[in-house]
């Protein structure tokens, strides 16, 4: 099954067609030195290398929407001329190796400005002699631990934030995107408003589950309302915080049904936690697949793909997600890191004929060897 056809649906019916059901999960690479949002050679080597490696959709590491909010300075933003140039170029040798371009949009919210996420950083907000800036979040209370206090955004602000994921949606069908990546996990602003550990406004972007999850169900229609017809809209979701009484997976599957039935969402991607307060995650092999199995069967009546990332490492393991049921597809991050062609080779793992292998012809003497090694 890994490596049979996947079609996203789409409003206009057509859908996207992907090769095979490997994902390449977004992960942030904090190489962008101009501090400018401007996609470097270093994204066309490693996204190219993930396309040329046979995998069927490659996603992008996040990317904000407007420059306050990019995780760090150093990340990836689709807000500017220059920056959607620098895109386009991305996704056109990702298509010319016959995978599927996908681009996470996002928003850190108060988890923003920060250090990069490399050995040797601090763990806080970035002050702003340093390169950061005055982060904005639903509350004015710090997100998380060691972070500073965001500025609270009113009714403008919020308004303002909504207009800026649509304005990347347009650069992103202009750049030649064939999917986008709502960015609504992982403690970053779509996911502050949806969680109570954050959340704590009293007007209608509060108070009760239904205020939480409108910014996320407004953020959806305005992407929608831009993003062409024939491309499918996504949306990657923490499908519980680890906390009682916090966001969990019978929330999650509520929010989730009426963005697929109402909102035009056909594609999610689980994954969970980013929030701290006083999360116990268990860590492990696969770790969110029975997150994304409990959301696959609450959502099993709809025609949503449902992907799921989280340690998955072998292509027996994701083999036998798929086969069931527990996902529709697999989103491949740290072993996609170690290994580029990790798609080909589990594809040949898997018993996939050497000639078909999704990777590119130019490494046919490799692919023939790992086949004859099975």
């Amino acid at each position: 099954m890994l490596f049979s056809p996947l079609t996203v649906p789409t409003p206009d019916g057509a859908g996207l067609t992907l090769r095979n059901r490997t994902v390449v999960a977004p992960m942030c690479q904090y190489v962008v030195d101009a501090e400018d949002g401007v996609p470097i050679d270093w994204h066309l080597q490693h996204l190219g290398s993930f396309a040329a490696g046979g995998f069927g959709i490659v996603v992008t590491e996040a990317t904000g929407v407007e420059a306050r909010g990019r995780i760090t300075p150093r990340d990836l933003g689709l807000y500017t001329d220059e920056q959607e140039r620098a895109h386009a170029r991305i996704v056109t040798f990702v298509h010319s190796q016959g995978a599927a371009a996908a681009v996470q949009l996002g928003h850190a919210g108060g988890k923003a400005s920060t250090y990069p996420w490399l050995p040797g950083q601090p763990d806080a907000t970035m002050p702003e002699a340093d390169g950061g800036w005055r982060t904005v979040g639903m509350t004015a209370r710090p997100v998380m631990p060691g972070l500073d206090a965001p500025q609270p955004l009113d009714q403008n602000g919020i308004g303002e934030v909504t207009r800026a994921f649509a304005t990347a949606a347009r650069r992103a069908d202009a750049a030649g995107y064939d999917a986008i990546q709502l960015h609504g996990a992982h403690g970053y602003l779509l996911h502050q408003s949806l969680s109570p550990l954050t959340n704590t406004r009293e007007d209608a972007y509060g108070r009760d589950e239904r205020g939480r999850t409108r910014l996320v169900r407004e953020v959806v229609d305005a992407v929608r309302a831009v993003w062409p017809a024939h491309k499918p809209l996504g949306i990657r979701i923490s499908a519980t915080d680890w906390v009682d009484g916090a966001w969990d997976v019978e929330a999650s599957a509520r929010l989730l049904r009426e963005l697929v039935t109402e909102h035009g969402v056909s594609w999610v991607d689980v994954s969970s936690g980013g929030l701290g307060g006083g999360a116990r995650i268990p860590v492990g092999s696969g770790y969110q697949v029975p997150l994304a199995a409990r959301l696959t069967a609450a959502l099993a009546d709809t025609d949503v793909v449902i992907s799921v990332v989280g340690l998955i490492e072998d292509a027996t393991q994701a083999e036998t997600i798929l086969a069931t049921g527990q996902a529709h597809a697999v989103s491949i991050g740290r072993a996609a890191l170690r290994n580029p062609h990790w798609a080909a080779a589990a594809a040949a793992r898997l018993g996939v004929p050497a000639g078909d292998l999704p990777s590119a012809p130019q490494f046919w003497r490799a692919n023939w060897r790992i086949a004859a090694d099975r």
